[in-house]
């Protein structure tokens, strides 16, 4: 009776876990248990070994076993560098974006490395050239007439006694047809609507603005053709934005007051008042651009549609271990142990108490998620702060603050007397 109810001896194979974290981990096991295995450097690998220890210690794995493997901690550790990488590349493209826009871009692999493009900007001080600034610009300058990023052309037509309506657009078409007027590579009119930026006429008696009656002189300003040539007695500063004014109020004094005709244009269509007699002017001219697609690119003049747009297509590939600080390893060392947490909490939670012989043990892996998450979100949260606080237009906040403070301070410093 006694020998049927004496327990069953047990011979296991081993009386310790082979699922337990060991105190040290090995550089020779490191590559071979990275997801993505873009670090491949002798110091990542010695990293990524320190930080078993470091993990070891802090979830004090001398007291109690913690049930993860090294590859759990490699894996742990190239993902808190890869979210280095990406705040810091994201804080990076806020400070630079608006100067990299229309500037190369670069083709990626899977793992976001550049293939080919530009190498190493993400390292790299940008120039400062306000890019969108200027694209902005281009197009203001192009709509009134003194600049811009397309081609104006050169069109006209004699026109016909007593004809008052033509067809500019029919005129351009023809032009180009008949070879008198060749526009650049790319540009092409056919039924696309050009849009007209200037209409005028020139007569052999031009001469007349200057020295009939009304022509112009002395009528617009007071700079006509006096100013600089004055003695020191009489003469005026004024800035050149007034000179430019005058200019074109000048330029539009002729036009509009001095002009034989006036004009409407409505749908490229002109209508001259009075119509052509037929003894002045010969020829009428006008200035017309051929609209571009905003993404289009002339052909022997890049500006850049095709380059970088936002910030996806920033050439920027992820930080080399090698080139980050002290700072950011110290960063990577606390987010890696932080995400071996929660691998520890998903492992622990798969069997929520163990029941061994008296009390069952409740493992603690709620506890280990919401520490988790906390100190996974503080560690971003923290990081970002800092990054938002030294964005380039912070720092030249601080610069003027301290350029300020230390104008005050001199202020309140005794000057020295000046003996010659």
């Amino acid at each position: 009776m006694s020998d049927i109810c004496a327990l069953p001896q047990l011979t296991p194979s081993s009386t310790t876990s082979t699922k337990v974290l060991p105190a040290t981990g090995s550089s020779s096991d490191v590559l071979t248990n990275l997801p993505y295995g873009i670090y491949t450097s002798d110091a990542f690998i010695s990293g990524a070994v320190d930080q078993v220890s470091y993990t070891y210690q802090k979830l004090a794995g001398n007291i109690v076993d913690i049930d993860l493997q090294p590859a759990n901690i490699y894996s742990a550790y190239e993902e808190a560098v890869l979210e280095y990488s990406y705040l810091i590349n994201i804080h990076q493209a806020k400070n630079s974006l608006g100067n990299l826009l229309g500037n190369t871009t670069a083709s990626f692999d899977e793992d976001g490395e550049v293939v080919s493009g530009p190498e190493g900007v993400e390292l790299n001080y940008p120039r400062f050239t306000f890019q969108y600034t200027q694209r902005v610009a281009d197009g203001l300058v192009t709509e009134t007439g003194i600049g811009g990023d397309l081609t104006v052309y050169s069109a006209s037509f004699e026109p016909t006694y007593g004809v008052s309506e033509y067809d500019l657009q029919d005129i351009v078409s023809s032009s180009i047809e008949s070879g008198s007027l060749t526009l650049d590579a790319g540009d092409t009119v056919g039924t696309k609507k050009i849009t007209i930026r200037r209409m005028f006429y020139k007569t052999p008696l031009s001469m007349w603005r200057f020295f009939a009656i009304y022509g112009g002189l002395n009528v617009v300003g007071n700079l006509s053709n006096y100013g600089m040539y004055s003695d020191d007695a009489t003469y005026e500063i004024v800035p050149t934005w007034q000179n430019k004014l005058q200019a074109m109020m000048y330029e539009d004094s002729i036009y509009t007051r001095a002009s034989h005709y006036s004009y409407e244009i409505k749908n490229n269509k002109l209508k001259l008042f009075p119509p052509p007699t037929g003894i002045e002017p010969e020829t009428f001219w006008f200035h017309f651009t051929v609209e571009k697609d905003a993404w289009e690119e002339y052909a022997d003049r890049r500006r850049g549609a095709d380059g970088v747009n936002n910030m996806n297509t920033l050439p920027f590939g992820n930080i080399p271990f090698e080139n980050i600080n002290s700072i950011g390893k110290q960063w990577i060392r606390r987010y890696a142990l932080a995400i071996t947490k929660e691998m520890l909490g998903h492992s622990r939670g798969k069997t929520t108490t163990l029941p061994i012989p008296g009390e069952p043990i409740t493992l603690n892996y709620a506890e280990l998620w919401q520490q988790a998450k906390a100190e996974k979100d503080a560690l971003r949260e923290e990081l970002n702060k800092v990054l938002n606080e030294l964005t380039y237009a912070e720092l030249a906040k601080r610069d003027t603050e301290i350029a300020e403070s230390a104008s005050k301070t001199m202020l309140n410093s005794p000057l020295p007397i000046y003996i010659g």
